[in-house]
């Protein structure tokens, strides 16, 4: 008899909800939307690497194929936005460190930033979270806070003469 640890395991075997799940990081029993926005650091680091332009188009093209991935797996799994859903994290996180200078200080802010309104959700995130359904309404709450986080950063830099 399969355990309910087998059978959270067993939807990383998809390689749709995989991704969807943020590589398993989605499974954590706790905090799964900060656990994966912890697991999207090291792929930030490597995004930064890029011009600001492939950095846009690679953003661009992860919400476009979230919409793909969360619907999916959300309609796969029966439930509109599942918590260990963790790709529109993934996204969120690298919109709030557009342009933002690669150094831990201001990678913790991001984190910090965007985790806030992720969780606290103001005018419109909470309300677009809560009217727009399928894979665009489980991305489109996290990319507004992640310009909201950006938003927020942009001003810290400059008040700090970054």
């Amino acid at each position: 008899m399969p355990s309910a640890s087998d059978d959270r395991f067993a939807i990383l075997k998809n390689p749709v909800h995989l991704l969807a799940f943020g590589f398993g990081s989605g499974l954590s029993p706790k905090a799964p939307g900060t656990v994966g926005t912890l697991v999207a650091i090291p792929l930030y680091l490597l995004l930064v690497q890029l011009s600001l332009p492939l950095y846009l188009a690679a953003i661009m093209l992860a919400f476009i194929a979230g919409i793909w991935l969360c619907g999916r797996t959300a309609h796969d799994l029966g439930v509109h936005d599942h918590g260990g859903i963790v790709w529109d994290e993934f996204v969120g996180f690298w919109i709030t460190m557009i342009l933002v200078p690669l150094t831990w200080y201001w990678v913790l802010a991001g984190f910090i930033a965007f985790r806030v309104f992720d969780i606290f959700k103001p005018f419109p995130i909470g309300w677009l979270d809560r009217k727009i359904g399928g894979g665009l309404g489980i991305m489109i709450d996290d990319v507004i806070a992640g310009l909201y986080a950006a938003l927020v950063i942009q001003l810290l830099m400059a008040l700090t003469g970054f």
